[in-house]
Parts: C-alpha cells; sequence; structure tokens
C-alpha cells in the first residue's frame, strides 16, 4: 500500500499547487515593484506582432485559463525573486512572457504525468500485468521530461528568430546607408529604414524607435538596449558604431555598407555551414539504410548456416 499512498500524494499534492497558482493573489508593492523591474507582460510595452502566438492556437475557454495561469505563475516568480535571465532573452525576441513559459511547463509537466497511468490502465485492461511500482517511477520521468521539454523548444525557436533578425538587421544597415546618401539625418535615415516592411522584425525596430522618441532617449540607445534583450550582438555594436558618428561625426554611410557586407558574408558562411550539416546528416541516414538493407539480405542465410548440425 506504500507506493499508492504516495503517488495519490503526489497527485493531490499537484492538484493543490496547480489551483493555488489558478487562486487570485494579493501581491504587495514589493512584489508589483518586481513585476516592474522583471518587465511584467501586463506593465511592459510589449511590441505585438504576427509572430506573438502563445496560446493562439487554443480555444477560448483554454486561453482563458492557460492565460489566468500564466499571470499567477508570473506573480510568484516575481515575489520569489526568480531572475530566469537565461530564458528572458529567449522569450524576449518571441513577444512571449515568463509567465506563459512557465505555464506551458507546468502543463506539459502534468500531461506527461498523465500518460504514464493511463498506459498502465490500458496494459491492466488488456491482461498484461506490470505491477504497482512501474507507473509511479514512469511517471514522475515523463513528468520531468514534459516540464523540461519547453525549454529546448523556446532555445531552438529563439535561436531561429534570432538568424532571422540577422539578416534583417543587415538589409535595415543597407538602407540607412541608402537614406544617409540620399542627405537625410542620422535619427529620420533609421526611422525611414525600418517602415519599408512590415516583417516581425522590423516592426520591432520601428516600435523601438517610436518609444525612444516618445521617451526621449536616442535612437542608437534604444537600438543597443534591444540588441541586449533579445541576446543580439549585431545590435549592440551598432548602437555603439552609430553613438560614435553622433558625437564625432565619423563617416557613418561607408561604415554601415561595410558593416552590412559582413554581416551578409556571415549569413552565407552559416547557411553553408547548416547546408553541410544537413548533407552529413543525409549521408549517415542513407548508411543505415544500406546496413538495414545488408543485414536483411543476409540474416536468412545466416539463420540457415547456424540451424545445420555441426
Amino acid at each position: 500500500m506504500l507506493w499508492p499512498m504516495l503517488a495519490g500524494g503526489l497527485a493531490g499534492l499537484g492538484v493543490y499547487l496547480f489551483v493555488r497558482a489558478l487562486l487570485r493573489p494579493r501581491p504587495g508593492v514589493a512584489t508589483l515593484v518586481a513585476r516592474i523591474d522583471a518587465g511584467s507582460r501586463s506593465m511592459q510595452t510589449h511590441t505585438l506582432s504576427d509572430f506573438d502566438t502563445s496560446f493562439a492556437e487554443m480555444s477560448r475557454r483554454g486561453r482563458t485559463v492557460m492565460t489566468t495561469l500564466a499571470d499567477r505563475l508570473e506573480v510568484v516568480a516575481a515575489r520569489r525573486g526568480w531572475q530566469l535571465s537565461r530564458h528572458r532573452t529567449d522569450l524576449t525576441i518571441l513577444n512571449r512572457s515568463v509567465g506563459a513559459m512557465l505555464a506551458t511547463k507546468v502543463v506539459s509537466g502534468l500531461i506527461m504525468i498523465l500518460v504514464a497511468p493511463l498506459a498502465w490502465g490500458a496494459a491492466r485492461l488488456g491482461g498484461l500485468d506490470l505491477g504497482s511500482t512501474l507507473p509511479l517511477g514512469v511517471a514522475l520521468l515523463l513528468g520531468l521530461l514534459g516540464f523540461f521539454l519547453p525549454d529546448l523548444t523556446l532555445r531552438a525557436e529563439a535561436d531561429k528568430r534570432r538568424r532571422e533578425f540577422r539578416r534583417t538587421v543587415g538589409i535595415f544597415l543597407d538602407l540607412v546607408s541608402m537614406n544617409l546618401a540620399g542627405g537625410r539625418g542620422l535619427p529620420e535615415a533609421l526611422l525611414a529604414a525600418s517602415s519599408v516592411s512590415d516583417h516581425w522584425s522590423m516592426v520591432r525596430i520601428r516600435q523601438t524607435l517610436a518609444n525612444a522618441r516618445l521617451f526621449g532617449t536616442t535612437p542608437w540607445e534604444a537600438l543597443g538596449e534591444l540588441g541586449r534583450d533579445i541576446g543580439l550582438e549585431e545590435l549592440e555594436s551598432l548602437s555603439g558604431a552609430l553613438l560614435l558618428a553622433a558625437d564625432d561625426g565619423a563617416k557613418i554611410r561607408q561604415s554601415l555598407s561595410a558593416r552590412a557586407a559582413t554581416m551578409r558574408r556571415k549569413a552565407l558562411s552559416e547557411s553553408e555551414g547548416d547546408e553541410g550539416e544537413r548533407s552529413q546528416s543525409m549521408l549517415v541516414a542513407q548508411m543505415l539504410l544500406v546496413i538495414a538493407f545488408l543485414i536483411y539480405l543476409a540474416y536468412p542465410a545466416l539463420t540457415a548456416l547456424m540451424a545445420q548440425p555441426t
């Protein structure tokens, strides 16, 4: 009876924590200040775009439950002082909140935990006795897998968006250089170059420049802060180059053109490297298919040879 009682206790604890997360908390002043400092979704200027897909594919009821859970978990994270600095840059470039990530991790873990008892029950109905301790261990392993799987997905999506953003920055630099050649000033050239497209990355740059004008900061400082927030070194270095041009009057147009060419060459090298990795993966897959086919051809002869009496 020990293992069933332990499993029931763990299930009850999970349900209790889930209900507590859904209940409306009463945050104090310190918690509200922490939410502001942490960049809470409800208290931060949020750049909306078509790429913001948090809970977009769910039904209305499911989206409401996930949004409520995300808000509660975000309050809990701010109250506990969880920095989550590794994830914040990935979440920022994806236009997602910390609460949405935590809600996805919790729900994914709970769903994976329920897979083991359901499979065990189906096996028992089919007449297969797997014991009573196996489902608990498998459920814990699946729960951990479901809890950490969104982190891997988040990292992969963020890396993909960063590569796309780097290509956009190279195009953006060329457009700024063209506007400077046309006689525009540096701030006007930056804003005009960001207005030529409605791609999500251009929308992000345009919104950043517009917010800089509203808040009274310089465009290059805003771009540098955006680069730090989303983990893009190219924007941070661009901010330094634009600051140097604004202070010392450097030849910024030639510098931007050279920087754009360098970024294009780097993107081309990365693309060639990715294609080489895919080619190697296809080669390994083909070799495995050939080995499997040879084993399939040789297996009857080997079994017949081994079946002969010595």
